[in-house]
């Protein structure tokens, strides 16, 4: 943890995953643990999840759920889109942010900070959880906090089971969801280059969408978030 007083009391750690995925949801995941047992989270190998492997993610997540409260918020490709919209999308995860750390009650939040303001990120999370927590929000606070590197594989290996039972319900290859995967992209094409409608399951408003199909309105049903 940062250097400064000592902490008491529940520490949570929060971070995302699938931010940049062109299907499925964005998870926000987050790790909580009384401050004594933090060197627990460090033992049970906690780290940037992108730094390790699915086999060794999903390891180390089922060490994470014997020593920490793990909690989670998935937000649809239909709440991305209108947030976009709005040009609302950090708020948005803010938000999502604010409601884990309402949820979970702690003393101190760190949370990995998606806005190039950091410090504005943090008020914004303060102002959505609504309850007395000192917010600590950092750029790479995954990569330097094992608390945070911990939400961080929550978030990843619920959004990976996400996009798996996606694939098991559309009976298809989806690759990993992000547009940089050939799998995904052939997939989209396949899927819904002819349809009248967008299914949603798809985040309409990123970029790649308008370059792959030809526009078409969305649909507003509520999307999938696994």
């Amino acid at each position: 943890m940062p250097t400064g007083d000592p902490v008491h009391g529940t520490v949570v750690g929060i971070d995302e995953a699938g931010r940049g995925s062109w299907i499925g949801p964005l998870v926000v995941g987050a790790v909580a643990v009384p401050a004594e047992r933090l060197p627990e989270i460090v033992a049970a190998g906690a780290r940037d999840s992108k730094a390790l492997g699915p086999t060794e993610r999903e390891r180390v997540y089922r060490r994470l759920l014997r020593v920490a409260a793990c909690r989670s918020v998935a937000l649809s490709p239909s709440a991305i889109d209108r947030a976009v919209a709005r040009t609302e999308l950090n708020l948005l995860e803010a938000r999502a942010f604010g409601r884990l750390v309402r949820a979970l009650g702690p003393a101190v939040a760190y949370v990995d900070a998606c806005d190039p303001n950091a410090a504005r990120f943090g008020r914004t999370v303060a102002a959505a959880a609504g309850v007395p927590c000192r917010i600590v929000a950092r750029h790479k606070a995954d990569r330097d906090l094992p608390i945070v590197g911990a939400a961080s594989i929550v978030a990843k290996v619920r959004r990976d089971r996400a996009i798996r039972r996606l694939a098991e319900r559309l009976g298809s290859d989806i690759g990993s969801g992000y547009p940089s995967d050939v799998r995904t992209v052939d997939f989209v094409r396949r899927t819904v280059g002819s349809a009248a409608v967008l299914p949603t399951w798809l985040r309409a408003s990123w970029a790649p969408t308008q370059r792959v199909i030809p526009p078409h309105p969305a649909r507003t049903l509520d999307a999938f978030v696994g």
